[in-house]
């Protein structure tokens, strides 16, 4: 009996130790609207927000009545941060363009960088954060809200199963009536609205998560071609970028088309996928539709309502605080990875080189 209880003992010692310790993590920015994910999340073990960067005091005394956080904990650059708090990772919640001077500070002193989609604004850019990121062996993670719809995981699992047969087109809608008529904060609608700081419109704010989308889909693979136009439907409101745009993507054996907008009267974030025996439609986080052909124009339909995803898949900051951690590998080209966020930055330039200069791009497939 003292033998066994003594064991046990041993187990649960081995359990506690085995737990990893909370990473610190430190905010860089505190403008774009997605911020709020990290600021109201529930207290758990795996990270502690120990620092913030932002230098409008105004936005972080305002966030800080809102969210309860210290102003104690609110810095003004990087460097002040890092050598007062010492984190372990960052998180980017500000304009786009800063994504690679916080992965320049962070990536020399060991610190793992998540940004917010997409991981540049432009091509040039995510190819010098990946050349730091191997450089320094860190993690560069880059988040999206459609890494956390079941139904996503659901179609690709479809397909891989062979159940629509070969995929032969893939089309992705994302968007919304735009972030003025949305009510986007004032610090956020300037940066959206500013080709240098967002890369562009609607074509870079959405476009990035049906390039990201299809990029895991196929496993890695880039486009033969890229032909993408743009619009200005609502000057008056986003006088500067684009805010609708249609991108055609083509392969070997198959196309997708993106159709990233601020136009969009009801918001969206929704793939179909179409092969050779039935089409899939992912119509939101939970509920998808699977139909299956009969004769020419007869079909079953079956529908999935699905649950959140597990965890750690449920929320970014666990998923990135387990790959940090080494608890968690996640699949090539899944898409979180930096490999897959290299890919959709090459379509992306080239959707914006071809709706500038009314040509199809053609890159270099290897």
């Amino acid at each position: 009996m003292k033998k066994l209880i003594t064991m046990l003992i041993l187990f649960f010692m081995c359990i506690g130790y085995s737990q990893d310790p909370p990473l610190k993590l430190g905010v860089a920015g505190l403008t774009h609207g997605h911020v709020g994910w990290i600021l109201s999340r529930e207290v758990q073990s795996d990270i502690n927000m120990v620092g913030i960067v932002e230098t409008n005091t105004e936005l972080a005394k305002r966030l800080s009545e809102e969210f309860g956080f210290s102003m104690d904990i609110v810095f003004n650059s990087m460097d002040e941060m890092i050598k007062a708090v010492k984190p372990d990772a960052i998180a980017a919640f500000g304009n786009i363009k800063d994504h690679l001077i916080i992965v320049q500070g962070a990536a020399p002193k060991g610190i793992h960088v998540m940004v917010e989609k997409p991981l540049a604004t432009t091509l040039e850019d995510a190819l010098k954060i990946n050349n730091l990121a191997k450089k320094h062996n860190i993690q560069v993670l880059t988040n999206y809200e459609t890494s956390w719809y079941e139904t996503n995981v659901k179609a690709n699992s479809l397909l891989e199963q062979g159940t629509i047969g070969e995929l032969r087109k893939v089309i992705i809608r994302d968007g919304h009536k735009g972030p003025k008529k949305i009510g986007v904060s004032n610090e956020f609608l300037e940066w959206l609205t500013d080709p240098e700081l967002n890369g562009g419109g609607a074509i870079t704010d959405f476009g990035c998560y049906g390039a990201n989308l299809m990029t895991w889909i196929t496993k890695g693979q880039i486009p033969n071609t890229v032909t993408a136009v743009t619009q200005q439907l609502q000057p008056e409101n986003n006088p500067n970028v684009d805010d609708d745009a249609t991108i055609i993507l083509t392969y070997d054996n198959k196309m997708a088309i993106l159709e990233p907008s601020w136009n969009w009267p009801i918001g969206r974030k929704d793939m179909e996928l179409y092969g050779t025996k039935g089409a899939v439609y992912s119509d939101n986080p939970t509920q998808l539709r699977l139909r299956l052909s009969k004769g020419y124009s007869d079909y079953t339909e079956e529908t999935f309502l699905l649950p959140e995803r597990d965890k750690p898949y449920d929320d970014p900051f666990s998923v990135f605080a387990n790959v940090i951690n080494g608890n968690l590998i996640l699949e090539p080209f899944n898409v979180y990875s930096l490999e897959n966020n290299l890919i959709t930055m090459q379509i992306l330039q080239a959707a914006i080189n071809s709706a500038k200069s009314g040509t199809t791009i053609k890159l270099e497939t290897n």
